[in-house]
């Protein structure tokens, strides 16, 4: 069964009895947490357990860093 984040946060507000707010900070911190690392620039992988490992390719970053070069460049 298919189920949207809402729907998540919702079931587990009601089976811990905790407020929805508090359960949605709860879900949403580990991606906050993702996201700060990455946009550090420092490209390090980030484990989440029981979800899987976030990183970056060193050439997908060289590459970009070289279009963004190119488009200041010509602007």
């Amino acid at each position: 069964m298919k189920k949207n984040k809402k729907e998540i946060i919702y079931y587990l507000s009601n089976k811990y009895n905790l407020p929805l707010k508090k359960v949605e900070e709860m879900v949403n911190y580990q991606f906050k947490y993702v996201s700060e690392v990455i946009t550090k620039g420092k490209f390090e992988g980030v484990r989440i357990p029981y979800f899987g490992l976030f990183s970056v390719n060193p050439n997908r970053v060289k590459h970009l860093t070289k279009l963004t070069k190119k488009n200041k460049d010509e602007a």
